[in-house]
């Protein structure tokens, strides 16, 4: 797993250096409630206690997407709090729609070559022992049946997909405001006194 540079903060204007926090924490891990269609395959790998960071894991094994291990501020906001969960919350919902999407791909693929096999006469195994499969022209077929079955639901998944980008960067943008004034309100007593 790798974390975010700690470098990369320098090169961030005022503005975007609002969107990061002092230290984090590991949230509790939800995987067992992540999906219940398609088994997981959790790391074991534990991101190290005194990072200050968001963790991103090794590709699911279903998925095919790189879980994030995320961290809580010891002194998170409400509005951060918020921000954090929506992003959890839109990892679990695209991990789950990969992995029964990947599923239902790979389940119907098979059953298409069997199919196709069967229909030329040929067995699941070629002369040589080695695994039968068809060329790319007779696979061509099922990729356009396929996602024109699944034309609705990936429209579908779009819609919501960007509804929930938005609606995270809105709450960034919230989020980034708010440091900063609490920023400027801290310069201000600073001042006073």
């Amino acid at each position: 797993m790798a974390a975010l540079r700690p470098g990369w903060r320098t090169a961030l204007s005022p503005f975007c250096r609002a969107f990061t926090g002092p230290c984090y924490r590991l949230s509790p891990e939800r995987g067992a409630e992540r999906r219940d269609a398609a088994p997981s395959r959790v790391s074991r790998f534990c991101p190290p206690r005194k990072s200050c960071h968001d963790w991103i894991g090794p590709p699911d094994k279903y998925s095919n997407l790189r879980p994030v291990h995320f961290y809580i501020p010891e002194n998170e906001s409400p509005l951060e709090q918020k921000l954090r969960e929506l992003r959890q919350e839109t990892q679990e919902w695209n991990q789950q729609f990969w992995a029964n999407q990947n599923l239902t791909f790979r389940k119907e693929k098979e059953e298409f070559i069997h199919s196709r096999l069967k229909a030329k006469g040929l067995g699941l195994r070629a002369e040589s022992g080695h695994k039968a499969t068809l060329n790319a022209e007779e696979m061509a077929d099922f990729y356009k049946e396929f996602l024109s079955k699944n034309f609705q639901k990936h429209m579908y998944y779009n819609r919501d997909w960007y509804k929930r980008n938005f609606a995270i960067t809105y709450f960034m943008g919230k989020v980034a405001l708010e440091r900063i004034w609490n920023k400027l309100k801290l310069k201000q007593k600073k001042t006073i006194n």
